[in-house]
């Protein structure tokens, strides 16, 4: 049976260490925002206290819709209880804020510490990380045929087309998974169509709720440029290794349609306040952690799933 009752100490300071790397990378994002914008920085801060109060929910919903939907999938899985949502924010902070997949193999070691009755959490992961690449991946392909024509108005293949071909990657795995399939997964065939609809309906979500936003905030802008930009926004989330992809989409678009675009400027400024999520959840989870931490030296009794994020171990 694992022991969950070691003190945390070195818990503590993996984490601090991978959250001061990643507020330095978004930071560091940040920084190459403004210096982009350079006196278009005013018009961001602008934007943002203009947006129509509905648009702040549905921000923070559509920054839910990820640990909302993995916790519905872990639930089935690994008969998650409500208190995994932790961990899962936590791997959702880490993926964005750090390299993508690494908020991945910080569960495995959550799941591997605090879950008992887990016997293969990395077979599970994997699954369903394979399972939401390839569903990615077609919706990916398939709002990018939709809308070609306009992408190669943008110039988006000349600009950027050499990092292009890093996205081919995933991709190709994508193929490679299709054609070997029955080797490649682990779990059962209803829970890997489990997995499947419930991704499904996450891109769905994602998708609907982002052009949504935009289109709330500036409701004269075609709903087809939205779209455009969804596909845009997808092919920069193909591209590996990268971090904080809502920057460098923001990014994207600030080189792409300029710095006077009230299009691009709404992009950086949701990009912005985005990244502000991610540190409001590194810096209420790091409350939370001190909170035990101080809870524990004070003798005061908590739930011993508490050193590994919160989750008690999941039952039979």
């Amino acid at each position: 049976m694992t022991d969950v009752t070691q003190p945390g100490a070195m818990k503590g300071k993996a984490s601090f260490w991978w959250n001061l790397l990643g507020v330095a990378v978004s930071l560091g994002l940040v920084g190459a925002v403004v210096w982009q914008l350079g006196d278009a920085t005013s018009e961001v801060l602008k934007t943002i206290g203009r947006l129509p109060l509905l648009v702040w929910p549905a921000l923070v919903l559509l920054y839910l819709i990820q640990p909302l939907f993995d916790y519905a999938i872990f639930r089935r899985v690994w008969n998650l209880p409500l208190a995994g949502i932790e961990a899962l924010l936590r791997k959702n902070v880490i993926n964005e804020v750090v390299l993508g997949y690494s908020g991945e193999a910080f569960l495995y070691v959550w799941a591997r510490r605090a879950a008992t009755a887990v016997s293969a959490p990395f077979a599970a992961i994997k699954d369903v990380n394979i399972v939401s690449a390839l569903l990615g991946n077609l919706l990916t392909l398939v709002l990018a045929g939709v809308t070609a024509t306009q992408l190669r108005d943008l110039d988006f293949g000349q600009r950027l087309g050499p990092a292009l071909w890093s996205g081919l990657i995933p991709v190709a795995i994508s193929l490679g998974v299709l054609v070997f399939g029955r080797r490649v997964f682990s779990l059962r065939r209803n829970e890997l169509v489990y997995v499947a609809v419930v991704s499904g309906l996450r891109l769905v979500c994602w998708s609907v709720l982002t052009i949504l936003i935009c289109a709330m905030a500036l409701p004269d802008v075609a709903l087809s440029l939205w779209v455009v930009l969804l596909a845009l926004r997808l092919l920069v989330s193909r591209l590996p290794l990268i971090s904080n992809k809502d920057l460098v989409f923001g990014n994207l678009m600030l080189l792409l349609l300029g710095v006077h675009s009230t299009v691009a400027v709404l992009l950086a400024a949701l990009a912005v306040m985005t990244l502000g999520l991610h540190l409001a959840v590194i810096v209420g989870l790091g409350a939370v952690d001190l909170a035990r931490s101080l809870r524990r030296v004070s003798g005061s009794p908590g739930p011993i799933a508490a050193e590994v994020g919160g989750a008690r171990p999941p039952g039979p």
